[in-house]
C-alpha cells in the first residue's frame, strides 16, 4: 500500500491549458498553472505545507487577538497559533484531512468537519469546491452550522499568486481598495482604518503601479466592483502576463502580503509571491464589537449555511 504524501491525498485537476493539484490536507490549492506556467507559489506533495500556503481558513481568517472572544456574554480562548505575536491565526481547519464526496478530471469537492471543542463549542461542516474551466479555477466554501446554538464564522483562501519571473519588487499590482487598515507595534493589532491614499505609494493601488520594496502585510477594504459585480485584483509582470484573483461582495475584504520572510533573500520564499487573501471578515472579526467599523462579521444560526467563492486566471 503507497504510503500518504505528507499534504494529503492529492486530487489534478485538468480543463484547458489549466492544470491544478488540490491536496486533501487543509483543503490546500497545491500548484495551479496556465501553460505550464505557475500562477501560484507551489510546494511539493510530499512536504509539510509551508505556512498556510494555499490552505483554505476557517472559521475565521487571519487573527483573533490573544485568541480570545465572547459571545453572548461567554469567554472563550483558542489556542494561540501565532506564539510569536500572542494570537490565534488562520482559524482551526488548516490541518484538517479533508475527504471528497464528489471528483471529476476538473473538478473536487471535499468535505471537512469543524467540530465542537474548547474555545469554539459549535460543529461546522466545510464543504470546498474547486472547478476548473476555461476561465480558470474557481474554489467555492460553503460552512453549515450543525450545531444547536448561533456559532461565529468567517473564511478565506490564502494563494501566493506569482506573476511570472522574479519577485515582488518587479511586478505591478491592481487593487480597487478605498481603504487599509493600520496595524499597530510588531504584534499587527489592528488600529483603525485610514484612507489608502494616505502613504500612496504602498497602499493605493486602485491605478496599478509597481510594487517596488514596499513591505505590505494588511487589510484592504473599500472595495469597488465592476460591471459585473466582482471585485478584481491583478499582478502583473513587466511583459503584461501575470494572475488575477476576482471575487465577489461575499467578502467585503482582502489581505495582501508580500511574503517577507524572517530569514531575508536566503529564503527562496522572501517576496517570490504575493498572497491575495479574499476575505468574508476583518482580521480579529471575532471581537467585532470593539471595532468601530463593519469588520463582516458572519453569525450561523442552527442548520444556517454561508457561501463564499474566488476565481484564480492568467492574465496574458
Amino acid at each position: 500500500m503507497a504510503r500518504t504524501p505528507l499534504s494529503g491525498i492529492q486530487h489534478a485537476l485538468r480543463a484547458g491549458d489549466y492544470e491544478a493539484v488540490v491536496a486533501s490536507v487543509g483543503s490546500s490549492l497545491r500548484s495551479l498553472t496556465f501553460e505550464g506556467r505557475d500562477l501560484i507559489l507551489p510546494f511539493d506533495a510530499d512536504e509539510v505545507r509551508p505556512g498556510h500556503r494555499g490552505a483554505t481558513l476557517a472559521p475565521w481568517p487571519n487573527r483573533v487577538v490573544d485568541g480570545k472572544y465572547s459571545v453572548d456574554g461567554v469567554d472563550y480562548q483558542v489556542p494561540l497559533t501565532e506564539p510569536a505575536r500572542g494570537h490565534a491565526l488562520h482559524g482551526l481547519a488548516s490541518w484538517l484531512d479533508y475527504q471528497p464526496v464528489d471528483k471529476g478530471a476538473s473538478h473536487v469537492t471535499l468535505e471537512g468537519v469543524i467540530e465542537a471543542q474548547k474555545g469554539y463549542p459549535w460543529r461546522v461542516v466545510v464543504r470546498s469546491a474547486y472547478a476548473l474551466d476555461a476561465d480558470g479555477l474557481t474554489q467555492t466554501v460553503t460552512a453549515v452550522n450543525e450545531s444547536e446554538h448561533p456559532a461565529p464564522w468567517g473564511t478565506a483562501a490564502h494563494p501566493y499568486l506569482v506573476a511570472g519571473a522574479g519577485h515582488a519588487d518587479d511586478w505591478t499590482l491592481q487593487l480597487p481598495a478605498a481603504q487599509v487598515l493600520r496595524v499597530a507595534t510588531e504584534r499587527m493589532l489592528p488600529d483603525g482604518l485610514a484612507p489608502v491614499d494616505t502613504d500612496a505609494a504602498r497602499f493605493d493601488y486602485r491605478s496599478a503601479h509597481r510594487i517596488g520594496a514596499a513591505v505590505l502585510d494588511h487589510a484592504f477594504t473599500g472595495l469597488a466592483t465592476g460591471k459585473d459585480g466582482q471585485v478584481a485584483a491583478r499582478l502583473t509582470d513587466a511583459a503584461g502576463s501575470g494572475v488575477e484573483m476576482v471575487w465577489d461582495a461575499a467578502c467585503p475584504w482582502v489581505q495582501v502580503f508580500t511574503s517577507d520572510q524572517p530569514g531575508g533573500a536566503a529564503d527562496p520564499a522572501h517576496r517570490a509571491a504575493v498572497a491575495v487573501e479574499p476575505m468574508t471578515c476583518a482580521p480579529d472579526a471575532f471581537n467585532a464589537a470593539a471595532y468601530p467599523y463593519d469588520t463582516g462579521l458572519i453569525v450561523l444560526e442552527p442548520g444556517e449555511s454561508a457561501t463564499a467563492a474566488w476565481r484564480i486566471a492568467a492574465i496574458g
